[in-house]
């Protein structure tokens, strides 16, 4: 089980003579049990995670991750998915390298790949082992994340909202451009979707597209403190080869200063959120 001390400052001050005498400060730890059926603290967050598949519509074995990424949405909302298509593909990833050689420096992809929380490696097989990705989420985070996106008549308009409620250092924002509904053969060496080899008109959803921001993430800078929110508004040009501009969907997420993820959100065109804030 893991713990988070967050400290609250409460200031005590007693009064004679209607004068004020000197202020204390009292550090009282709250301790944070972050595990998926721990009881919600209040001010916290939802804590998501994030599954980043690594597949390619000429793959016949990566079947076996999407539906895996299937069963976890049957098991929780706390998830959220990005495919990142590589090789020979209609929707190859131009910019994959950085997370090739974050995750796989010495190797090449030998697909399926598949990363939650960017790092950790979902243990094979992807669909026996749903808990496994169930078990990163929580009811208490100490940063939450909202987005408010919109299109625009050249692109896209996306601001991001990073609240804390505990102090963090070496942070980095990351921004994904995703688009769903894309329907393309898919090959399947796998049992699942009915065993069909190749499937003729598979649904590629939440593929990634464009990485609005540096794919390892923009640095955050000091305002990640205590009490502090973060935001910044990307103007985000419509990508050259993207084939349904109202099936576009956005990711964000924060990661420390190790590369993990902290938490992720994703939000749907024409959304406005609010923070998943424990009352």
């Amino acid at each position: 089980m893991k713990r988070v001390s967050l400290f609250v400052l409460t200031l005590l001050s007693t009064s004679l003579f209607i004068a004020c005498s000197e202020t204390n400060v009292i550090e009282k730890p709250i301790v944070i049990d972050e595990t998926p059926d721990a009881e919600p603290v209040s001010g916290q967050f939802t804590k998501n995670v994030l599954i980043e598949d690594y597949t390619g519509t000429w793959c016949g074995n990566c079947t076996r991750v999407s539906y895996g990424i299937k069963q976890v949405f049957e098991q929780t909302n706390r998830a959220v998915a990005v495919a990142i298509h590589y090789g020979n593909d209609p929707y190859h990833f131009d910019g994959i390298d950085p997370l090739k050689n974050l995750i796989s420096p010495d190797f090449d992809l030998e697909l399926p790949v598949s990363r939650l929380n960017r790092l950790t490696v979902w243990s094979f097989p992807e669909p026996q082992n749903v808990q496994q990705a169930v078990n990163l989420t929580s009811v208490n985070c100490g940063l939450g994340l909202k987005m408010n996106a919109s299109r625009t008549a050249t692109g896209y308009n996306l601001q991001v909202d990073v609240k804390f409620v505990q102090n963090y250092e070496g942070l980095k924002l990351v921004v994904y451009l995703l688009e769903d509904d894309l329907i393309y053969f898919q090959r399947n060496y796998t049992q699942f979707y009915n065993a069909v080899n190749p499937i003729p008109n598979f649904e590629h959803d939440h593929v990634l597209r464009a990485s609005v921001t540096n794919i390892l993430g923009d640095a955050m800078g000091s305002n990640t403190r205590f009490g502090e929110t973060f935001s910044k508004t990307f103007d985000i040009a419509l990508p050259a080869d993207i084939e349904n501009p109202e099936k576009v969907n956005f990711v964000a997420f924060v990661v420390g200063a190790d590369n993990r993820v902290i938490n992720v959100r994703h939000c749907n065109l024409n959304e406005t959120q609010d923070f998943q804030e424990n009352p």
